[in-house]
């Protein structure tokens, strides 16, 4: 491998790496599986670092909490389905309501993202690994125990209600003296622990984990999207934490942030939580996009057209969405000047998600387009694309706004950005890289039959929200009086909606069946061209035996494209001398380091559950308690830090033993 071969005189390796060839059940690719594996049984379930074991569980855990959400609606629509409706009371409502954009926004559509980058960031990426194993495994359990915290206030009745955005001073204990609202403050706290750890170790992994050979512009535009949705996180999520601490010290101890009468600024919530929540709606779109952007040209068998504006405007629409956030308020009698600037930064947004409409709109139109269950969600998902940005332009024009405000065309525009944009690229990822996740095929047939009931049901459950609020219906209403003129698209909307939940149960169905009974798959079944297609599916623990250089953005089509370069996939640096993997440089991804890579530890999950019912015992005022809870959590890093170099020279011997053992 002769742009391998050299070694830098600056490199800093612990030794100089081997390079050659690994074939398959050798005793060195023996050697690997026994170092990477993670042990066996009920242990290996709670000590593992495996991001592709962390990646499905975030997967699975936010389809648990879609379904949750999704009987909420289903609920909820039962009660706005006719006039009049006594099924729910106005504070079970506000619970229901409130709990169902909680579990949407914050407990679905990012982590559901989250586990596909988690699952797949090093195997397109050429890499072993994340950058910090352990450091993935805490953000999935504080994920899980922040979801739970949250939800374990709903049997009590004591469940968030004052709407997913929380406006004070509804939130402020002069009008809500119970415990909903500390609840949502301090679980939100606890998510951003995990947004933010995520976030830190997406980006590091970007800049240090890549394969020999794949610079900056050869990233998958999958990496694109969700390396823009971590900064963006890292500068965001710091905002609404702080935001939801201070409204709790508002709350418990007496300060006055948001107290008018004692000089607070109420309007102080609203800019805090949109100027986190605004960017956020990107955060939970780009990394969907992303994955239509990678997978889409498999089934046009062509490349993207127009990689780099494409990449480009993944960027920048997330820098233009942090200059977006007022447009939440154009309600709230800012100045003229703030209306005119935030109003024509809403309405310019539209052109860099213009760009990426275009080049998957060029890329089928261009391509041969092969029409299997996961091309009609992304096609699919294309429409959804445009009718949300068409809404969402339509809301920027700052007049038509002060109609619309808290309408239910909002309310519309609203689930076409975050449920429309997401739910169809996620169930058409999941269907794309299921092959890869199980070594299994899901049923063509089923697989068209839940697109189209999922396609028909959204747009005839959710469309006509558009019409509602034309018609004048607000938000956040549990009833109506007969004569409103709504009674026709409610009960529409209600109709549509349970087609919907149908077309995800039919999807579900597809999963379990596949699991069990789908046809073995091969390692590369769609033909695609991205590196992760070149392994086994599933998957090995370590990934790749050697570590691949990379030559192109479509390694596996380069003969076929006409690629002057050539990648090599089964030759490159063999790293066995325990956990190991290969640090390259942040752009143009040279060889530069060996990284020692931390074993499985219990310390992830006894943190991330420590971290947990320390605010369990600040929402319940044990402070006894949580004086406890900060010393475990100080013992939990301390076992987290404890070296490793023992266990590092002891490896070899390990393996030999084990290899002894296995023979």
């Amino acid at each position: 491998m002769a742009d391998l071969a050299p070694t830098p005189p600056d490199l800093r390796l612990a030794r100089r790496p081997e390079v050659g060839r690994m074939p398959q059940g050798s005793e060195r690719e023996k050697r690997l599986r026994d170092l990477w594996e993670t042990e066996p049984g009920w242990r290996g379930w709670l000590s593992t670092v495996d991001h592709k074991r962390i990646g499905m569980r975030y997967i699975v855990t936010a389809f648990l909490f879609l379904i949750a959400g999704g009987i909420e609606a289903l609920v909820m629509r039962v009660q706005l389905a006719r006039p009049n409706s006594h099924l729910l009371s106005p504070e079970q409502y506000n619970q229901l309501f409130t709990m169902h954009g909680i579990t949407m926004i914050f407990l679905y559509a990012l982590p559901v993202l989250s586990g596909f980058s988690n699952y797949l960031w090093p195997l397109v990426l050429g890499a072993r690994d994340m950058a910090f194993p352990r450091l993935n495994a805490l953000s999935y359990w504080v994920f899980l125990f922040a979801g739970l915290f949250l939800y374990a206030s709903f049997p009590l009745g004591q469940a968030p209600d004052a709407g997913w955005f929380n406006y004070v001073p509804l939130a402020s204990l002069e009008y809500n003296t119970g415990p909903n609202i500390d609840v949502y403050a301090l679980g939100m706290v606890l998510l951003g622990v995990s947004t933010t750890v995520g976030s830190v170790n997406f980006v590091v992994t970007l800049l240090r984990m890549r394969a020999p050979g794949m610079s900056i512009d050869r990233l998958p535009i999958l990496v694109w999207g969700t390396l823009t949705a971590s900064a963006a996180n890292l500068v965001a999520v710091p905002s609404v934490s702080l935001a939801f601490l201070m409204l709790w010290l508002d709350r418990q101890v007496g300060t006055h942030f948001f107290d008018a009468a004692h000089g607070g600024r109420p309007l102080l919530w609203q800019h805090m939580f949109w100027i986190f929540a605004h960017p956020w709606v990107y955060v939970v779109v780009l990394p969907a996009m992303g994955i239509v952007s990678d997978a889409l040209p498999t089934f046009c068998r062509r490349p993207l057209v127009g990689y780099t504006p494409v990449a480009v405007s993944t960027v920048a629409t997330m820098m233009i969405g942090f200059v977006v956030w007022i447009h939440h308020m154009f309600a709230t009698g800012i100045s003229p000047l703030a209306l005119a600037f935030f109003g024509a930064a809403s309405m310019l947004i539209s052109i860099p998600s213009a760009v990426a409409t275009f080049a998957w709109i060029a890329t089928i139109w261009l391509g041969r387009p092969v029409y299997r269950v996961p091309f009609l969600f992304f096609a699919g998902f294309v429409l959804m694309f445009v009718i949300g940005g068409v809404s969402g332009v339509m809301t920027a024009a700052v007049p038509f706004d002060w109609q619309l405000t808290d309408t239910y065309f909002v309310v519309a525009h609203l689930h076409y950005v975050l449920l429309g944009i997401n739910v169809f690229p996620v169930l058409g990822g999941i269907y794309y890289w299921f092959p890869k996740f199980t070594g299994r095929m899901t049923s063509e047939r089923l697989g068209r039959l839940a697109f189209w009931v999922t396609f028909i049901g959204f747009n005839v459950g959710f469309f006509p929200m558009h019409i509602s609020g034309l018609l004048g219906m607000p938000r956040r209403i549990y009833t109506y009086p007969a004569n409103m003129g709504w009674n026709t698209s409610n009960m529409i909307t209600t109709i549509g909606s349970f087609v919907f939940a149908v077309g995800i149960l039919i999807f579900l169905i597809d999963v379990a069946v596949s699991l069990r009974r789908g046809k073995p798959a091969g390692d590369n079944p769609w033909d695609a061209a991205s590196l992760e297609w070149s392994v086994p599916s599933p998957p090995p623990a370590y990934n790749f035996a050697v570590v691949p250089f990379v030559a192109s953005r479509n390694p596996l089509w380069e003969d076929r494209i006409g690629e002057g370069a050539r990648s090599k996939l089964d030759e490159g640096f063999i790293l066995d001398h325990g956990r190991e993997a290969l640090g390259t440089t942040s752009l143009d991804a040279k060889p530069d380091i060996i990284l020692k890579m931390p074993s499985d530890s219990y310390a992830p999950f006894l943190l991330g559950l420590f971290s947990a019912l320390l605010f369990a015992a600040m929402l319940l005022h044990a402070w006894i308690a949580g004086g406890l809870m900060v010393a475990a959590c100080g013992a939990a890093m301390l076992i987290w830090l404890w070296p490793e170099r023992l266990l590092i020279q002891r490896e070899p011997q390990r393996v030999q033993d084990a290899g002894a053992n296995h023979e």
